[in-house]
């Protein structure tokens, strides 16, 4: 059996996990900022996505989410991470996350597209001195197409 102590650890860390995951949302929906991205990851991290591609080490992170905004391709995001399932095990943790992701894509030449994607999260986590850090994470997109906007 757990101690108080324990548990109530066990509960700010769910918490600690749910924040970093808030940060990376914003983060990507502030036209996916590197600078904001990359002290999310740890050193050693890979990102992946079943519509992106993969990348392997923070800087390598940094550089292809930070290529995503620079693109232009992307504007008004909102990724919504929901139904989180988080389970610590000392200093190392898993996620499993719901996605339901808006945003306006941007087709050239004046022309938007309105997109909203389905899909979910498998990540798992470190602490570190600095923190809880993301050591992998994988986004599945099970649905991508447009919606249509209603006029004001």
């Amino acid at each position: 059996m757990s101690t108080i102590e324990e548990r109530v650890r066990v509960l700010e860390d769910i918490e600690a996990i749910r924040k970093l995951k808030a940060r990376y949302c914003a983060a990507c929906d502030a036209d996916h900022d590197p600078d904001l991205l990359g002290p999310l990851f740890a050193e050693d991290a890979s990102w992946e996505a079943s519509s992106m591609g993969r990348a392997e080490g923070r800087e390598a992170i940094r550089q292809m989410l930070g290529d995503v905004g620079r693109s232009g391709r992307i504007r008004n995001s909102a990724h919504n991470a929901i139904n989180p399932v988080i389970e610590v095990t000392g200093d190392t943790a898993t996620g499993h996350w719901r996605l339901i992701m808006l945003y306006t894509e941007n087709l050239g030449g004046g022309e938007v597209r309105h997109q909203r994607i389905i899909g979910w999260y498998r990540e798992s986590y470190v602490r570190k001195p600095e923190g809880w850090q993301f050591q992998s994470l994988y986004c599945q997109v099970e649905e991508s197409a447009p919606y249509p906007v209603l006029p004001a």
